[in-house]
């Protein structure tokens, strides 16, 4: 990856003080999606560990995925599939695979789901996301492509945060990790 999309990416992030009550600052990602250079270089970026793999599609978890999930799909020319949420509002009609994660860093359980007519036998998959903290949504969505007959390549996110073991074991790469972000 580019030396200058990594500054880059490092000088639009931003840690915000949610007010009182809250018992951590929240991660502001809002800068990435407004430099047009970062978006350009994004999905090759994220792309690049997994190209050789020669993955059919990407599958990336609302909602954030659904920015980064387009971009490295076309990145590598192929399609994408979007796992939704049901807290999301926007549940597709239709067969749906669900997975549900294990906790992840708030404690919680996570449902996802694909359209079954988008992700089959022969799939060769991509996850891509903009955080993995645990790793719990990339357990779920390995789950679903498993039910449907898909391969999972590997996951790719713009920020690896799990413990290192989990990157190695799950095939996670990341464009940064939190020791690259300011404290």
């Amino acid at each position: 990856m580019a030396a200058e999309l990594r500054k880059r990416l490092v000088e639009l992030f931003r840690w915000v003080d949610p007010g009182p009550g809250a018992s951590h600052l929240v991660s502001d990602i809002s800068g990435w999606w407004r430099d047009p250079a970062i978006l350009a270089e994004l999905g090759p970026a994220l792309v690049a560990p997994f190209r050789s793999a020669r993955p059919t599609v990407v599958v990336s978890p609302a909602v954030t995925g659904l920015l980064l999930g387009p971009l490295a799909a076309t990145a590598l020319g192929v399609g994408f599939v979007a796992a939704h949420k049901p807290g999301d509002g926007r549940l597709p009609a239709g067969p749906l695979t669900w997975a549900q994660s294990p906790p992840d860093f708030r404690g919680r359980r996570v449902d996802l789901a694909v359209r079954d007519r988008h992700l089959g036998p022969g799939d060769r998959v991509l996850v891509v996301d903009d955080w993995v903290a645990t790793a719990a949504q990339v357990r779920a969505l390995y789950d679903i492509c498993a039910a449907r007959g898909a391969e999972p390549l590997g996951t790719s996110a713009v920020m690896l945060d799990c413990p290192p073991a989990t990157a190695h074991e799950l095939r996670i790469h990341g464009l940064l990790t939190s020791t690259d972000l300011p404290s």
